[in-house]
């Protein structure tokens, strides 16, 4: 009795192995906008077709996980002139290259308790390093994450010739996810 005792008191003390909490979420409630300018000219756009596998705690970044494909067809600028153009092989080239793709590699807590996600994205043929700022706020099996980056358009291949001057360098993303646990 005293060594089946022993092996519970030795199992309690063993801390258990945290997780990273699975989260789904909600497509009708949730948002993957991103800004430019043509010419001067502000637009917003937003991708209407995207999946996310999210794994996330804040208490425990060593085991939190993203995965997000994006519909590259599915982007929506209230123009279908430009909708078409961004579809075509100057841009995301969806005949070729249907999806864009982000996976995290690490998670890092600042000083002041901001939390930062490193991954890398894939738009076209490249894939490059890209950093979200992260906002995280859940509420017992209901949360909200919502993440800002700023992407380089050339990075990726996007409009790179000289036609495309006139479109923003720097391209704005922000996603509003509402979640649910699993």
């Amino acid at each position: 009795m005293l060594r089946i005792l022993l092996l519970c008191a030795g199992a309690l003390a063993v801390p258990a192995t945290a997780s990273a909490r699975d989260w789904q979420v909600d497509p009708a409630a949730s948002t993957l906008g991103f800004k430019g300018s043509y010419q001067g000219d502000p637009f917003a756009g937003r991708f209407k077709s995207f999946t996310a596998q999210i794994a996330y705690d804040e208490a425990d970044l060593g085991s939190a996980h993203f995965d997000v494909k994006v519909d590259l067809g599915s982007a929506d600028t209230a123009s279908s002139e430009r909708d078409d153009t961004l579809k075509g092989s100057d841009f995301f080239a969806v005949a070729k290259f249907p999806q864009a793709h982000f996976v995290t590699d690490s998670f890092a807590r600042a000083a002041d308790g901001t939390v930062t996600a490193q991954g890398r994205l894939t738009i076209r043929d490249q894939t490059r390093p890209v950093t979200l700022k992260l906002r995280f706020a859940a509420d017992g099996a209901q949360a909200t994450l919502d993440v800002d980056t700023v992407l380089k358009r050339a990075d990726f291949g996007l409009g790179a010739g000289s036609d495309w001057n006139d479109i923003s360098a720097d391209i704005p993303v922000h996603g509003h996810l509402k979640l649910g646990a699993r």
